[in-house]
């Protein structure tokens, strides 16, 4: 499959550049007909044709400056902190000597890139030393580097905190969650100064069970098997990590569209609009969505395949059967550590409940501790970017951060 969707993708090329050639000529003012509303039809037709066959490269994350909350404006670089084979912590250093908290946010590894988290990066980095996960595209890892799985995984949490030094708060987006909260947990337990002063939980499948969604119910309804056949793929041959075992990207991809299929293609129908009514706000909001959304990577198979099995089909950690490398994870380990659970009203894809169950598994937290969050009118990604997020979900961070810091 993956052999046939390089080949269709190569086919598709002419047309890629023939859907450019026509964006470019009948939106250049140098051609007379480009400002007509035929001129801007085409235009706009040729850009859909264009992005509809093109292959969407790894967005930069693109944070030059940010404003402190004094007024002044530093320049901002990333900084590797530590190499992995799969992943990477780097560091948003800003110019200038601050004595914010640490944060290491977290990114999914689910077919986007970390790049996803960049309004959550932007919100928080005026007040805040922040580190982030960026995992590798696992289609560009040699074979011969070896396996990755969720021990794994949760070994280079681990390993990351540790990196960081003592003191640091750890938030983690979604699919993190639950390998987020035994990397405390083991942490925890083994007395480790790496353990998290405080751990957010936004919008993660702690346990599935809770208002079960369509994603845990095709999970549930699938035998194991089924995933590592139908959607187990090699990368072929011509790419750095010919050979490996992963879980595409594009099916990842194709999963997500077709959640929601009606609300994509009215998107694209009001992009087409605003292009032709010179909208220009509008369009670029369409293309920057759209670019970091269709931007997708792929996934090594062990890992996503023990993610399948044990967190959408056994439900191992709210089971208390969750296990790294043979070793049981105790959440209840977690005594000092403040807890803070987000979700969405409207998340169809980690419901309401899941999250917030880890307050029960962290029993040795006291209540004075934890913090649960329900964002009105939110979707999945309501809970980590955009106006909600910046204005009603970020000050409740925030706020954990700073008590206990």
């Amino acid at each position: 499959m993956y052999s046939a969707y390089s080949l269709t993708r190569s086919l598709f090329a002419p047309l890629h550049l023939w859907g450019s050639a026509v964006r470019e000529l009948w939106s250049s003012e140098a051609f007379p007909l480009s400002a007509t509303p035929f001129g801007r039809a085409m235009a706009a037709s040729g850009e859909l044709i264009e992005r509809a066959t093109r292959s969407f490269d790894k967005p930069a994350f693109g944070i030059a400056s940010i404003a402190l909350p004094d007024g002044r404006t530093v320049a901002v670089r990333e900084e590797l902190v530590l190499a992995t084979p799969f992943c990477n912590l780097i560091r948003f250093r800003r110019e200038a000597e601050l004595p914010d908290p640490k944060v290491l946010l977290v990114a999914p590894l689910s077919g986007h890139h970390a790049t996803l988290l960049r309004d959550t990066v932007r919100q928080m980095l005026p007040e805040h030393d922040v580190y982030i996960t960026d995992w590798h595209d696992a289609r560009m890892v040699p074979a011969t580097v070896g396996g990755f799985d969720l021990d794994d995984y949760i070994a280079v949490l681990m390993t990351f905190l540790r990196a960081m030094g003592p003191s640091v708060h750890a938030v983690g987006v979604c699919q993190p969650g639950v390998p987020l909260l035994a990397a405390a947990a083991l942490l925890a337990e083994d007395g480790d100064v790496a353990v998290p002063q405080s751990l957010t939980l936004i919008a993660a499948p702690i346990d599935p069970r809770v208002r079960e969604t369509a994603v845990g119910r095709f999970a549930r309804s699938h035998p194991l098997a089924w995933f590592e056949r139908t959607l187990v793929q090699r990368v072929p041959s011509g790419e750095p990590g010919a050979g490996r075992r992963v879980y595409p990207g594009y099916l990842q991809l194709a999963a997500f569209m077709s959640m929601n299929p009606s609300d994509h293609a009215r998107s694209h129908l009001r992009f087409y609009r605003d292009l032709i009514d010179g909208n220009l706000d509008g369009a670029q909001t369409h293309r920057t969505f759209y670019d970091e959304y269709l931007a997708v990577m792929d996934v090594p198979a062990e890992y996503y395949l023990q993610t399948v099995e044990t967190v959408f089909k056994r439900y191992d950690l709210p089971r208390g059967e969750l296990r790294f490398r043979g070793r049981r994870v105790r959440p209840e380990a977690l005594v000092d550590t403040a807890l803070l659970t987000v979700e969405g009203e409207r998340d169809d894809i980690t419901a309401p409940g899941q999250t917030a169950s880890a307050h029960a598994l962290c029993s040795g937290i006291p209540a004075e501790k934890k913090r649960t969050h329900l964002q009105p009118d939110a979707g999945h990604f309501g809970t980590f970017s955009g106006r909600r997020f910046r204005e009603q979900v970020y000050p409740k961070l925030r706020q954990l951060i700073r008590e206990v810091s």
